[in-house]
């Protein structure tokens, strides 16, 4: 595997994303590699009784949503820098295993580094994989740490 020069980390937040955080700021310290979070925000399907959200409430949830994603990310960047680590937050929109195949490539990415929640059986099914998704996709290598 040639130098590694960027790393990419796709986070949902979550304890799983939490133990890939960690190996991928090691990673990037350890190779003096940018490292790259990303998290990606899904299009807001309102769960609401009747059916109807104004456009008005519609956009409220999407601002508010954009806005917790992107403070999450500041403070994982923040955390990666005071590691020693060169670090920025990508706030990306869309399918996740599909936005972060494009921003590995645009980004020109060496590897990625992601978190699994180890599902199996129905509950596998049913969610699908992004890991899984991403690995079959990506045009770099991806390392996935299992979450504890």
């Amino acid at each position: 595997m040639s130098k590694i020069r960027r790393i990419l980390h796709p986070t949902d937040f979550s304890k799983a994303s939490g133990a890939a955080f960690a190996r991928a700021v090691e990673m990037a310290r350890t190779n003096r590699a940018e490292l790259l979070v990303a998290h990606v925000l899904t299009p807001a399907v309102p769960m609401v009784g009747d059916g109807y959200v104004s456009p008005k409430v519609y956009q409220e949830i999407e601002a508010s949503a954009r806005a917790a994603g992107q403070k999450h990310l500041d403070a994982l960047a923040s955390k990666a820098r005071k590691a020693g680590v060169r670090a920025k937050g990508l706030l990306l929109e869309g399918i996740p295993h599909d936005r972060i195949v494009r921003a590995a490539k645009a980004k020109r990415v060496d590897l990625v580094v992601m978190g699994t929640h180890g599902r199996t059986g129905l509950a596998r099914f049913f969610l699908g994989s992004v890991a899984e998704r991403v690995i079959a996709m990506a045009s770099c290598p991806v390392l996935t740490v299992r979450g504890k």
